[in-house]
């Protein structure tokens, strides 16, 4: 897992129970679905108290099984490469 000095980090959970009130906030968690090309894709992360969609554009992806920490803006309703999210995270910083 990656730790973040002075940085506070929010469960999964959470954001999906308010996904309104959370943003740039980093998540811990493991990856368990991905998908991507060229430094894009998508991965599906999972804390233990949810799971929530990441959307990489850039950043790449994680192998499955790698312990991350997420930092991203929250949005809803989100469609990538032909698949549509409901809450995601549109990864803002590099999880490596």
């Amino acid at each position: 897992m990656i730790f973040l000095v002075g940085c506070e980090t929010t469960k999964i959970g959470d954001i999906n129970r308010d996904s309104g009130r959370y943003a740039g906030i980093p998540s811990p968690g493991k990856p368990r679905i991905s998908f991507g090309v060229l430094n894009e894709g998508a991965f599906e992360v999972d804390d233990g108290t949810g799971r929530i969609w990441v959307l990489s554009e850039g950043f790449g992806v994680p192998g499955k099984g790698a312990h991350v920490t997420v930092t991203g803006r929250v949005q809803s309703g989100v469609t990538f490469a032909g698949r549509s999210f409901g809450t995601v995270l549109r990864e803002t910083q590099s999880q490596h």
